[in-house]
């Protein structure tokens, strides 16, 4: 499988779950990978892991600087992504709740990370891939709760998916012209370490598996495949789309 081959993709919050998952069939399937991840440590054994191919950076997408210096760093060093995929983000169980409830601390903390800190990955990215003339790929990692009010009890992270999904819509928009595409992938119910909370509760779990139609929860590989899509030339016409990978649970 090489349908990357002679790409270098760029995966934030890449040191676990879907962002390793992700990174790690994206070097499988040819490209050279970042393992992006604000703890150098569990970047670096990421990078170690899925080997010669990959390698550490560590940025806070969250602060402006950092997202800046690591993507200059890339490119002085000859690894200016062609694919950028925005994964990173928080999801704060027990913080975050119904809006009357909800601190506004706990508001802030993840709009700060999900929608700012995507925000500026989207836009240092199209800056890097505007100055070496690249036409490249922009991917999102969306959720249902942006879309459908799955997260009742999730106001600040429903709400910074909602702006994700905005976001890639018009920045799809804005670059068309210059070849670089803006999708967003929906997981669904995808069991990782963001989700301990209800994997690690058998009702939350069984309540929510229940409403899945293929009645199962998803995995990080179950997102690896359209991730490779829309990051290969296979996903050329693809743009500013929303695809949702969650076992049917979006179409009840």
């Amino acid at each position: 499988m090489t349908r990357l081959e002679g790409k270098t993709a760029l995966v934030t919050g890449a040191a676990t779950g879907i962002g390793y998952a992700v990174a790690a069939r994206f070097a499988r399937e040819g490209a050279r990978v970042v393992i992006a991840d604000r703890d150098a440590e569990a970047a670096q054994r990421a990078a170690k892991e899925i080997g010669s191919s990959a390698r550490a950076s560590v940025l806070d997408i969250s602060d402006e600087p950092s997202v800046e210096a690591a993507f200059a760093q890339l490119s002085a060093e000859g690894w200016a992504p062609d694919v950028v995929v925005a994964n990173a983000g928080v999801q704060l169980f027990g913080q975050d709740a119904p809006a009357a409830d909800l601190d506004l601390d706990v508001w802030k903390r993840t709009i700060d990370i999900n929608l700012t800190g995507t925000f500026l990955t989207v836009k240092h990215a199209v800056r890097s891939m505007l100055s070496t003339g690249t036409k490249g790929s922009i991917i999102l990692t969306g959720s249902p709760t942006g879309l459908n009010g799955e997260g009742r009890d999730f106001t600040a992270y429903s709400a910074s998916k909602a702006g994700m999904h905005g976001l890639a819509r018009t920045v799809a928009a804005a670059y068309a012209d210059r070849g670089i595409r803006v999708n967003t992938v929906v997981p669904g119910y995808t069991e990782t370490s963001l989700v301990t909370a209800i994997s690690s509760d058998p009702d939350s779990r069984a309540a929510i598996i229940g409403r899945i139609p293929l009645g199962r929860a998803g995995s990080p590989a179950d997102v690896e495949g359209i991730m490779v899509y829309l990051a290969s030339d296979d996903g050329a016409f693809a743009t500013g789309a929303l695809f949702a990978i969650d076992g049917g649970m979006t179409t009840l």
